[in-house]
């Protein structure tokens, strides 16, 4: 059964994120979310868990996994390492879930992975492109989304093929930020441009004047952004009010809607790499079976981080069907690694005993006129 197997959802439904109840009985499958639903960075959890939430409740209605209802305990850490880590201390210890997933974030899913390791639970889908959740292997880590190295790679040969000679790099001054500036690093090694300048913003800050003015100073063709969609908006309209006319592209972590709904008009002409399918593409099934969920829902808009919520729900839920009626963490782990090569609706997720990153695909979006994506 897909994820758009059931009637309509009401949005009250998907509105309450942290639900405590006692310990789930055998009729519940309990999923554990830590992720921003507060403070400058909600909109990357909110939607993320919308669509999520929509395949679940879909699931559920068409009776769920062998006979049993899954439930998506969500907790707000508005960003916060320290946060995450309590969080996730209480899903593991309180909650029972059988695996956290879709966290939001570098230094948050840094700080939630030993404990997770420690209980042995599938860390599943993390919002990070960051290579610390990549290599080396991890036991416990599935990544459905491609890396900050297969994003860098992907954006370095866009800017390429335009005739870009030189480039900047704005970056949030964290684990994310950091990765990011790795990722390019390596990337731009193979090819014939030159990082002329690098500049950071704090965790939470919209502080860029210092910033802007550096990286005006260097003149690069292009800027690439690895921050906050708060942050990197900011940094936008402070440089093309001051007169900078190169190209702005960002790594999907931004999240597009979020971005382009922050820069509103001086959006037009942002680049955005993508590790999802287009959302409002008819190619596939995938990208059908997520817009008759989110229509059935009643959801009137469409975005990137719900899509990848949508689909990191659909591949864990054929790990749930693979583990069978006797769950635990340990078996839903080696059941997810028996997915090598599956198909999610013309979307390829692979995971074996030696590979837990089950997607490469990147692609670029540009933010058009009125706020809407251009693919």
């Amino acid at each position: 059964m897909s994820c758009t197997a059931a009637a309509s959802l009401g949005l009250a439904s998907l509105s309450s994120f942290a639900k405590e109840k006692d310990k789930p009985g055998d009729d519940t499958i309990v999923i554990g979310q830590s992720a921003p639903f507060s403070g400058p960075s909600a909109q990357l959890g909110t939607e993320f868990n919308l669509g999520a939430r929509i395949c679940f409740q879909a699931i559920n209605e068409g009776g769920g996994i062998h006979g049993r209802k899954i439930e998506l305990r969500a907790k707000d850490d508005a960003y916060d390492p320290q946060t995450t880590a309590s969080n996730t201390a209480e899903l593991l210890e309180q909650d029972h879930a059988v695996a956290l997933f879709g966290y939001v974030g570098t230094s948050t899913t840094l700080a939630a992975l030993p404990l997770a390791v420690a209980a042995q639970v599938p860390f599943f889908a993390p919002v990070t492109g960051a290579e610390a959740l990549r290599q080396p292997l991890n036991r416990f880590v599935f990544n459905v989304r491609a890396s900050y190295f297969d994003e860098a790679e992907y954006i370095l040969d866009q800017l390429s093929v335009t005739g870009t000679k030189s480039i900047a790099v704005f970056h949030q001054n964290d684990a994310y930020g950091k990765a990011g500036l790795d990722a390019m690093t390596k990337a731009k090694a193979k090819r014939s441009l030159a990082i002329v300048a690098t500049a950071t913003v704090e965790r939470h800050s919209t502080d860029v004047g210092a910033a802007a003015k550096a990286l005006q100073a260097a003149h690069p063709d292009a800027i690439v952004l690895i921050s906050s969609y708060t942050s990197s908006a900011t940094l936008i309209k402070e440089m093309k009010k001051a007169g900078y006319s190169g190209q702005f592209v960002s790594v999907s972590f931004v999240g597009g809607k979020a971005l382009a709904d922050e820069l509103g008009s001086s959006g037009a002409g942002v680049m955005i790499s993508e590790v999802v399918p287009f959302p409002w593409g008819k190619a596939s099934a995938l990208q059908n079976e997520y817009a008759r969920a989110m229509q059935k829902a009643g959801v009137p808009g469409m975005s990137f981080g719900s899509m990848e919520g949508f689909l990191a729900a659909k591949t864990l839920v054929e790990g749930l069907r693979r583990t069978g009626r006797d769950l635990t963490r340990t078996k839903l782990a080696a059941a997810l690694e028996t997915m090598s090569n599956w198909d999610a609706g013309g979307f390829t997720v692979s995971f074996t005993p030696d590979n837990h990153n089950g997607s490469r695909f990147v692609e670029m979006t540009m933010i058009g006129a009125g706020g809407r994506f251009v693919h």
